[in-house]
């Protein structure tokens, strides 16, 4: 786990290395055991490769990079980890390729000196890389299917620059970049942010999850003008999984399987040269973690981090404390007062990099802090199970709009009847949603009657006209759908498997492993995912979609199945999800909002009104307006733009 850094310039070495030694220390968090930056001349310029390293395979000088291979016509800076490595480096060895280190680094460069961009898809693991051809003078970017690892680049003139955070991408630029108002109102307005190619700031962009670029430098060296060339560089997806239904396999077979699959993946996620935790809320993702690894090596120490929202009710140490002792685990819990936050609230906004949605990353931020001073440095979490296996709500839309397209009413109204009885969800939810899915399927003259589109709402305290003088689109078509599509058509009946599929790789997903790759990294701790392997998520997306939530309305139907046995039955039939959820609004007050909302940088920012905005913020912390989430997206961006201008 490391940070990347790299740059392509034709200006003299005086005006750009101050520059990229400074980007270099805006990673150094993600790296603090080596350092190493290369200059290679080339096509009259000069590309240069820096990387910070957190040791985890390999802990000797041997992972030092950028690495070569051994013909040195090829350099490599690389991100993440390869978690099969050990298969991969027998096969490469069978065809006769040596090797001279124990790191998954080597073993991705030989991958892709072998198979080239296939290898890609042979990697179990993440990561965001890049390797540098020099006989063809070609740049290429990859990010892992999921983009659980961070990859930013832009391209002004013929000055190419590409970082593993925004900051330090930023400072390695000769002009810094202003605000994206698009983005910014999006995120404002809608609450929507990570899901698209462009970010918070201008002419810089994120490589999509499960796409690649190549890069042709003669091309860039040719580029003259001072404006913003991002379009030369093309992404292009290489993850772009079927869902195809498997109508063969049996639930009892299906459950088999994804236990083995599952097990699997915490076996290869456990491959470490450093101690290792695990952060468990007590919900069946995080606990489906834990206690695998606890079936899998009864003697293995675990150690585990728990937040606790003390007198809140989305405590839920009970549960946590339930798991660690059917593990037998070694403990740690983080309680959080709320005068915390304020006191960290600018670092947590400084290692964000962009805004974000709610306070519930604080208390990422906080147990990844605690574990990283009890000397922990790998850490798994249960992130991605929920758009994998149909959980939160289960998608139940999408899985009606597929029993409409099969023309089984009879299990639709079934469906529409027991989904409500759940806890959490209501028979009038379940009547809209119905509503919405015949809306989907019927011409538009008939699908009008079942509800008419409404116009957008913008928010009182955001300054309509001024949004429009700025030439804001006040309803983008959309708001986290990534800008390619998926290769493969979306079946008959199969509209849950694609939207797990869409979930998979764009919106939430993708913020919530921002959240977790910066908040581990700002710790130098690394964050592992074990639910997100491309190879699971294809076998589960292949699946019956009643098998992952049930006629009767079970989110996580097969997976609750397959686990029993290894998780307590108390966990796995939980109805509940909280998660890290935090008493945000308690945590709120003890903010100095009258600090926060600073007069000369709203009127910096003329897409909001200041006077409303203050009326706003304040009638909810005297109690006389209800609470709502807005009120920390007007605190978090204007903080940011206060701390990043």
């Amino acid at each position: 786990m490391c940070g990347i850094l790299g740059a392509y310039s034709k200006l003299d070495r005086a005006s750009w290395q101050p520059k990229m030694s400074l980007a270099m220390q805006h990673i150094a968090h993600r790296g603090p055991d080596d350092s190493g930056i290369d200059c290679i001349p080339t096509l009259g310029g000069e590309l240069i490769l820096g990387h910070r390293r957190l040791s985890i395979l390999d802990l000797s000088r041997a992972g030092h990079q950028p690495m070569y291979s051994s013909d040195n016509r090829f350099a490599l800076i690389f991100n993440g980890e390869i978690y099969n490595y050990k298969e991969l480096r027998a096969k490469l060895q069978k065809k006769g390729i040596r090797f001279f280190t124990d790191t998954d680094s080597e073993v991705l460069l030989n991958s892709w000196i072998c198979w080239g961009k296939d290898a890609l898809s042979k990697f179990e693991g993440m990561f965001a890389f890049s390797i540098y051809d020099k006989e063809e003078k070609t740049l290429f970017l990859a990010r892992d299917a999921f983009g659980i690892k961070p990859l930013y680049y832009s391209l002004i003139g013929s000055e190419l620059r590409f970082a593993s955070e925004l900051p330090a991408l930023r400072h390695s630029m000769e002009f810094k970049p202003g605000i994206n108002e698009q983005i910014a109102y999006e995120y404002l307005n809608f609450s929507s942010y990570d899901g698209k190619k462009e970010t918070f700031f201008k002419n810089l962009y994120r490589l999509l999850p499960g796409y690649y670029a190549e890069i042709d430098l003669n091309d860039i060296a040719n580029l003259n003008s001072q404006e913003d060339n991002a379009s030369f560089i093309q992404q292009i997806r290489w993850w772009s999984p079927s869902i195809e239904e498997n109508k063969q396999i049996s639930f009892e077979n299906a459950s088999d399987e994804l236990r083995e699959r599952f097990l699997h993946n915490i076996e290869i996620h456990l491959r470490s040269d450093v101690p290792l935790g695990a952060a468990l809320s007590g919900g069946v993702d995080s606990s489906a973690v834990t206690c695998g690894i606890r079936h899998l090596y009864p003697d293995m120490p675990i150690h585990t981090f728990t937040f606790a929202a003390k007198g809140s009710e989305v405590d839920e140490t009970k549960w946590s404390a339930h798991i660690n002792k059917k593990i037998n685990a070694s403990s740690n819990k983080i309680i959080i007062k709320p005068s915390e936050l304020a006191k960290d609230v600018d670092d947590l906004i400084l290692t964000q990099g962009e805004p974000f949605g709610t306070t519930s990353i604080y208390a990422q931020y906080r147990v990844f802090k605690y574990a990283k001073e009890r000397g922990i440095t790998v850490m798994l979490e249960g992130q991605g199970a929920d758009e994998m296996l149909a959980g939160y709500n289960g998608y139940p839309n999408a899985r009606l709009h597929s029993l409409i397209q099969k023309g089984e009413l009879r299990k639709f109204l079934t469906f529409v009847e027991r989904w409500a009885n759940w806890p959490g969800r209501s028979r009038e939810q379940s009547i809209m949603m119905a509503k919405s899915a015949f809306g989907k399927v019927l011409p538009n003259q008939i699908s009008y009657l079942f509800g008419k589109k409404r116009d957008v709402t913008i928010q009182s305290w955001l300054n309509k006209d001024q949004l429009l003088d700025n030439g804001i689109d006040l309803n983008p078509s959309s708001l986290t759908k990534a800008d390619g599509k998926f290769e493969h058509a979306i079946p008959k009946g199969r509209m849950l498997s694609n939207a797990m599929r869409d979930a998979l790789s764009e919106g939430g997903i993708q913020r919530l492993l921002r959240h977790g790759d910066r908040n581990s990294m700002r710790w130098s701790i690394e964050s592992r995912v074990p639910f997100l392997t491309h190879s699971l998520a294809e076998f589960c997306l292949s699946l019956p979609e009643q098998y992952h939530l049930s006629d009767h309305g079970e989110t996580k139907h097969l997976f609750r199945h397959a686990m029993r046995g290894i998780i307590p039955d108390e966990v796995i039939d939980r109805k509940d999800k909280i998660g890290f959820a935090t008493p945000e609004f308690e945590w709120l007050k003890q903010l100095d909002t009258t600090a926060m909302i600073d007069i000369d940088v709203v009127a910096q920012q003329n897409l909001l009104d200041f006077n409303l905005i203050d009326k706003f913020i304040k009638g909810q912390v005297n109690g006389n307006l209800p609470y709502s989430s807005s009120t920390w997206r007007i605190i978090n961006y204007l903080r940011w733009v206060k701390l990043f201008n």
